[in-house]
Order: C-alpha cells, then structure tokens, then sequence
C-alpha cells in the first residue's frame, strides 16, 4: 500500500512497484484514510510518508502497528532530518528511505521491507544505532525491569545479540546457518516474551544487558 498526498508522486510510485512484481493492494493521500484503508486492504508492506494531511505518518505507522504488529512500514520522506528519521522508527516503522534514491533502490528497500529487513538509506543506519544505545541509559520500562520476565533460550539470545549488533535479519541467518523466517519466528518469540513492541525497544533491551558487546 502507497500512502502519499501528492497523486502524481503516489500514483508513480505505485506504478513503479506494480511493474517490479508487487501487488499495489490500495492507495491512500492522508493519514485518516491511510489507516481505514489499511485495515480493509490488510497489505504486507506500507510505503508511508511523514508529512500527510489528517494525521501525521508517524502516528499511522503507530496506529495500525498497534492492530497490525506483522505489518512492515517503508518510510519514503523527502526529508533526510534525524529526527524525522528517529521519529519513524520509534514509531515502529522498519526502515526509511528519502525520496531522491532511485526506482531500484525504492524497489530493493520494498523486497527487503517484507522480508522483516531494516532499510535505510545510506548514512542513517548508523545514526538509528546511535539512538538505541542513547535511548539504552535512560530508565529501563516497567515490562523489561519486571524481574518476572521469561527467560530466553540460548539461540533467542544469540539472536538478540546480533539484532543489537545491527545486524539485518538475513545476515544474522547466514551468521546462524538458519533460515530467514527462522530468525524472524526467534525475533517474534523475543518481542513476545519480554512484552516488547518492536525492534527499537528490542534493542534498547539488549544494548541495556550489554548483549551488543558480547562475541
């Protein structure tokens, strides 16, 4: 699903995608109806932008994430701003991506989007992980400082530590020698058990237990 206000920006972009392969379930030009539309038309991916009429991007993104947490979120923003950039992701969106890379750059972040991959265009990923180990000194939150959390099995933690690592979910499978949607299935049971929302705080959690220094 392609959420943009401009028609002919939305209308392109949903045809760039549709020629690739993808199926282009609905489009939306704000974020009121983005959030009506997703919910009827369920799509796997959603190709937001931040600045929409109605309602915010990120607020969409953290509204049908907190029906919908398999939904993937693509930002596609004309700003480059870093906190633009921190906003969307902690707002659950799995990747972001400016409005000047090219149609096979679009395209790949897409593929990669589904697949449960972080995407960012080039220069923010390493600004994203800053963010997680600030956001690791602040106070731990009720859930993760419950001494009643589960414990995790050993590859659970395996897995964690290279999340927090910065590690995409195919590159921890060919580190691991696992499948894809294995690393996603540990990810989920992760999220699950610590009571987590999505990967920032995943993170935050494993950065907060020194995981991401661990060999």
């Amino acid at each position: 699903m392609v959420v943009d206000d401009h028609p002919m920006w939305r209308d392109a972009v949903a045809r760039d995608l549709e020629q690739h392969g993808f199926d282009v379930v609905a489009t939306a030009g704000d974020g009121e109806q983005a959030v009506r539309r997703a919910l009827a038309a369920l799509p796997d991916v959603l190709v937001l932008d931040l600045n929409l009429p109605a309602k915010p991007g990120v607020e969409v993104c953290r509204e049908l994430l907190g029906v919908r947490q398999e939904l993937r979120v693509l930002v596609l923003s004309a700003s480059g701003e870093h906190a633009d950039v921190l906003e969307a992701v902690k707002s659950g969106a799995t990747g972001y991506l400016v409005k000047s890379a090219s149609t096979e750059e679009l395209v790949d972040a897409v593929r990669r989007t589904a697949a449960g991959d972080p995407v960012f265009t080039p220069g923010l990923a390493g600004l994203v992980l800053g963010e997680y180990r600030r956001l690791a000194t602040e106070p731990a939150s009720r859930a993760q400082a419950d001494p009643g959390v589960p414990q995790l099995t050993d590859r659970e933690t395996e897995v964690l530590r290279l999340v927090a690592k910065g590690l995409s979910y195919r590159q921890i499978a060919e580190r691991l020698v696992i499948s894809h949607r294995t690393v996603q299935n540990h990810v989920q049971n992760t999220l699950g058990k610590l009571q987590l929302h999505n990967r920032v705080e995943l993170v935050r959690y494993a950065i907060e237990r020194g995981l991401d220094d661990a060999e």
